[in-house]
């Protein structure tokens, strides 16, 4: 007879736990895909004089796509180009790195409309997250290599 698992609901994770699921999880994926390609991604706003972060990017290859997870710019630094910028070093990375296309979300108070100037397109909308605003699921494909052949989102 097997076992009968005990459950516990925490709203205070711990990393030991997180670090089974994930060694679990990992497992699994590498079992059904063949390969553990998962590698994180940064490409940092810095303070020339002290070094110190002031925003950018955070993501992560994996499986030929790049996930952007974080991107934050300063007020400051806005409307200047400067966002483009750090997308467009990370999908350089990415495209170094393999990848054919890249995804990301965003809130309807948050940055729709800079993704969609950069090639990004709604693929999914979880409404009433938060209460009154909207969450957007965007993809984007990268421009064929020379040879290669592209799948769209609904190929894949």
């Amino acid at each position: 007879m097997p076992m009968q698992p005990e459950f516990t609901v925490s709203d205070a994770g711990d990393p030991a736990a997180r670090e089974v699921i994930l060694r679990g999880l990992t497992q699994f994926n590498v079992a059904n895909t063949g390969t553990l390609d998962h590698r994180p991604l940064a490409v940092l706003l810095r303070d020339p004089a002290s070094g110190e972060t002031l925003g950018g990017l955070w993501g992560r290859t994996a499986w030929r796509w790049l996930y952007v997870e974080l991107l934050f710019v300063p007020e400051a630094l806005r409307r200047g180009g400067v966002g483009r910028e750090l997308m467009q070093r990370a999908e350089a990375e990415a495209i170094l790195r393999g990848c054919h296309a890249a995804w990301l979300d965003t809130f309807s108070f948050q940055a729709r409309g800079f993704y969609e100037k950069l090639g990004y397109s709604a693929f999914g909308q979880l409404d009433e997250y938060p209460p009154g605003h909207s969450r957007f699921f965007m993809c984007k494909q990268f421009a064929p290599r020379s040879g290669a052949r592209m799948h769209s989102v609904e190929q894949a």
